[in-house]
Order: structure tokens, then C-alpha cells, then sequence
């Protein structure tokens, strides 16, 4: 088999994400546009969130975890994968129609789980209703994940990256045409929830069968193989699932807060967009070699890559990290203020952005973090760790909800995120070289955080500015993009002056990636 070529694959990657990612976030502002943060908006937000929150045991979660590895052997090794391949997909798929069916029998109870703020409030029965609708979304993502896994595994990236692109196309035509038709447009978006999952599941399962690997699905056995990949996605399962109980906490707080649920997934979509994209560009490029490194005992390389992926988390994300804390009202009043999200969602949701602005940094720090366990075969940490951080979370978001009101879930989020990145750190001290951070890494970091702090002031006198445009219809965007780019400018700038990087040294590293 041809070896997979990383940088190609993280362009191809990259590329694909960062336009789902653009899309999504139109799909976002059209949404807020037509339906604002009323009773609609927040059941669709619930509606959408149940089959996606068990998308992260099914699809890109605990079972593709397990089934990757043990299929990439077989291809290497020549072991019948395709069989193997198929014994999954009939599997899963097999499990996750009896999942929808009791799914839709027990909605009021999974409504009720998610938000039980809407106990006997307008959305709570439109909650059950379009979550019903769009909850068999959870089959065909999950299937279209398993062929992912399958063409990531044999080098081919591009169909499984576009998938995402095609669900926020969807997802825009419905609102485009239920608007232009006069029609429901909350309905119209709950049916796209399907109809896109169907679309991407045919899409990449067209492309695994041009691949060589046409999945037809069988009556599902269980044979020995399908027990093993079940014994090992277990302790995914359960990493899993104290991710999830974190999101559940924050949407019971944001439930009893009227609008809340809107405000916090729109603060969310917004931190979202550079959050997914470093992520990837770490998880694509880096983290692998780091892996590699470390499980042959490659000390000394384990440290410079540790490092360098270190350096390139803070590089990109302190500065977003500041941007989002220093602008978020002119960011949310410009990209989502018009229609029916009025100046009134504004403030709310600034605060939830600029509070989740001042986690991104642990979320992307915890990508680097982790494969120093992983590699060495160590999941009983990271859950431990994960589990201590659900417990800081449930505390400070139930707690300070009476004094502090919904905000108080996405301090609870922001907070448990550190909380697992110093667990992470502190656990990973008895690792030895490896795990250590060098000298380079040392003298740029603190340049990395002076420079971001020169552009948080300068994103501020910028904001000063540039006010009188910032809010008037004709000029905002433009005075946006002008605000964004003083940021970007005065950042580089004082990061070349400081020292805190070189391009040449990012070429060079993604010269030894090839």
C-alpha cells in the first residue's frame, strides 16, 4: 500500500475543513437571522444536538476509534479488511436502527435530559417534534463515518472532508427556499437534518465503493473480531460519555434561562470556527509524528515534536484566544445582528463568546497533551482526568447559576478545560525527556503571549476607533474586516519584532513532514 503523505493530507484535510467550518458559520447567521433566539430556534438547537451528541460513541467516537486500527492491520497485512469492513457496517448499522426506534419512543425523555428547563414551555413540544424528525441523522452519520475511516485508512481524505461541506449546503438551500416559498423555515431545516445525512453517507460510500470497498450491508453477526473491536471501544465509551455529560450540564443551566440555549450555541458556533481548524492542523501534521516517536522510544525527537506542537497551539489560538475576549461585541453585532437576532441577543452572547475565547487555548492544548499518554498506551489517566474536570464543571455551572445566570455554564466549560490541561500536564511530568518542553519552546512562549497582548490593545484602540462605522448598516463589514486586520497585522508584527517565531521554521517543519 502506498504510504500516506501527511502534508498532502492535512492540505486536503485542512482545506475541506476550513470551508465547512466558513459554511457552517453562514449556515449559523442565516439561521439567527430568520429565527432570532425564540421557542424555534432553541428546540432546533436541541433537536439538532441529540443525534450529534451520540454521534461521539457511534460515528467519529468510541467505535471508529477501535474499528480504524484494526482494519488499517488487516489491510496491511492483507487479512480479508473488506470482510472485516463489512461485519462493521452491518453491525452498527444494525444497532443504531434499533437506537433510533427506541429513540423516538423515548424523545420526551431525551428532551427532558437535555433541557429540562422546557418542561412545560413551547419549545419543549417542539423540541420533541423535530427532534424526532432529525434524530435518525444519527444513522447514516455514523455509517458515512465508519466509510471515512475506511478511505482515511487507505490515504484518500477528500470525500470524508467534504462530506461536512455538503451538510451546510443542504442545510442553506432548505433555508433559502423556505424562505423564498414563504414556507416554515425552523421545519425546513429539521427535515434538512436527515436529507444531509443521507446525502454525506451516499457520498462517501460512492467513493469507499470506487475505492475497492463496497460496504453492502448483511444480517449482522457477531463474530470474534466484532467482540474485540467491542472490548476495546469500551474505555472510549466511557471517555465519551463524561465529554457529553459535560454538554448535557451546560444545556440543563442554559434551559431555565430564557434564550440562554440560543446565545451560548451561537457564542459556540463563533469560538468554533479557529478552533476546529488549529485542531485539525495540530492533530493532521504534528501530533503523528509525536506518536510515532514516542512509541519507538524516541526520546529526544518525542521532545522537539512535543514542543513544536506546543508551540504551534499557542501560536494560533493565544492570539484568537485575545481576540475573541477583546472584540466579541463587534464580532457577534456584525456577523449575526440582523432579522430577527436583535441588539438585545447581542450582549449575551458577546459575554458567552469572550468567556469561551478565554478557554480555547486548554481545548486545543488538550490535543497536544493527550497522545503523550496514548502513545504509551495509558487511557485510565485521561479518563480519570476527564472525570475529575466533569465534577469542576457541574460545580461551578450549578453553583454559580443562581448568582451569576446562564453565563454560568460557559464558566463551568471554560474552566474544566484548564482543569484537564493541568491534570494532563502534571500527569505526563513522570514521563520523562519526552514529555519535556526545550529550550526554543521556552524563550517564545512568553514572546508568543507578549505579542498577542500588544494586539489585544490595539484590537481595542481599533474597536475605539472604528465605533462610529462599526454600527452603522452601510459601513459595519467593512470596518469589521478593517478592525480584523489590525489585529492580524499588529500581531505578526510584534510577534516578528519579539522573536516569538520565524516563518522559516514552519517550512522546515512541514518539509520533514513530507
Amino acid at each position: 500500500m502506498l504510504p500516506i503523505r501527511l502534508v498532502s493530507g492535512f492540505l486536503t484535510v485542512g482545506g475541506w475543513t476550513m470551508a465547512s467550518r466558513v459554511l457552517g458559520f453562514v449556515r449559523d447567521v442565516l439561521i439567527a437571522a430568520f429565527l432570532g433566539t425564540g421557542p424555534a430556534h432553541q428546540a432546533f438547537v436541541i433537536a439538532f444536538s441529540l443525534p450529534n451528541l451520540f454521534r461521539r460513541f457511534f460515528a467519529e467516537g468510541a467505535f471508529n476509534m477501535a474499528f480504524v486500527p484494526m482494519f488499517s492491520k488487516r489491510l496491511e497485512t492483507g487479512e480479508d479488511a473488506l470482510g472485516f469492513a463489512r461485519d462493521a457496517f452491518s453491525a452498527l448499522g444494525g444497532l443504531l436502527v434499533v437506537f433510533t426506534l427506541a429513540a423516538q419512543a423515548a424523545m420526551p425523555w431525551l428532551v427532558l435530559a437535555m433541557a429540562s428547563g422546557f418542561r412545560g414551555a413551547e419549545q419543549f413540544d417542539l423540541s420533541v417534534l423535530y427532534g424526532r424528525i432529525a434524530f435518525p441523522y444519527i444513522l447514516f452519520i455514523s455509517l458515512a463515518a465508519l466509510l471515512s475511516g475506511v478511505l482515511n485508512a487507505t490515504g484518500r481524505f477528500a470525500a470524508a472532508a467534504a462530506a461536512p461541506v455538503l451538510l451546510n449546503v443542504l442545510f442553506i438551500g432548505a433555508i433559502g427556499g423556505a424562505a423564498a416559498l414563504g414556507a416554515d423555515v425552523a421545519m425546513a431545516l429539521v427535515w434538512a437534518v436527515p436529507v444531509a445525512g443521507a446525502a454525506q453517507l451516499a457520498l462517501v460510500w460512492w467513493a469507499a465503493r470506487k475505492a475497492g470497498f463496497s460496504l453492502v450491508p448483511h444480517r449482522p453477526r457477531l463474530t470474534p473480531e466484532l467482540k474485540r473491536l467491542s472490548i476495546i471501544a469500551a474505555p472510549a465509551v466511557l471517555a465519551g460519555g463524561v465529554v457529553q455529560i459535560n454538554l448535557l450540564i451546560g444545556r440543563q443551566v442554559a434551559s431555565y434561562f430564557d434564550s440562554a440555549v440560543s446565545w451560548l450555541y451561537n457564542a459556540d458556533r463563533l469560538y468554533q470556527l479557529p478552533l476546529g481548524v488549529v485542531a485539525i492542523a495540530i492533530g493532521v501534521v504534528l501530533l503523528p509524528d509525536l506518536s510515532r516517536r514516542l512509541a519507538a522510544g524516541d526520546e529526544d525527537g518525542g521532545r522537539a515534536s512535543f514542543s513544536r506542537a506546543t508551540e504551534f497551539a499557542l501560536m494560533l489560538t493565544i492570539p484568537a484566544a485575545v481576540a475573541l475576549v477583546a472584540i466579541p461585541a463587534p464580532l457577534v453585532s456584525v456577523l449575526f445582528e440582523r432579522g430577527a437576532f436583535k441588539p438585545e441577543d447581542t450582549v449575551p452572547t458577546a459575554l458567552a463568546v469572550a468567556v469561551y475565547g478565554a478557554g480555547l487555548p486548554a481545548f486545543v492544548l488538550q490535543k497536544v497533551l493527550q497522545p503523550l499518554f496514548f502513545a504509551r498506551a495509558d487511557t485510565r489517566r485521561p479518563f480519570y482526568y476527564a472525570t475529575m474536570s466533569m465534577v469542576v464543571n457541574a460545580v461551578i455551572a450549578i453553583g454559580l447559576a443562581p448568582f451569576v445566570g446562564f453565563i454560568a455554564a460557559a464558566i463551568g466549560t471554560t474552566v474544566a478545560a484548564w482543569a484537564m490541561v493541568v491534570q494532563l500536564w502534571l500527569g505526563s511530568r513522570d514521563m520523562g525527556r519526552a514529555a519535556g518542553l526545550d529550550d526554543r519552546f521556552v524563550a517564545r512562549a512568553p514572546r508568543i503571549v507578549a505579542a498577542s497582548a500588544l494586539m489585544g490593545g490595539c484590537l481595542l484602540l481599533g474597536q475605539w476607533a472604528l465605533g462610529p462605522w462599526l454600527g452603522t448598516a452601510g459601513w459595519r463589514y467593512l470596518a469589521l474586516l478593517a478592525l480584523i486586520g489590525v489585529g492580524i497585522v499588529s500581531y505578526f508584527g510584534a510577534g516578528a519584532l519579539l522573536g516569538a517565531f520565524r516563518t522559516a521554521d514552519f517550512r522546515a517543519a512541514l518539509r520533514r513532514q513530507r
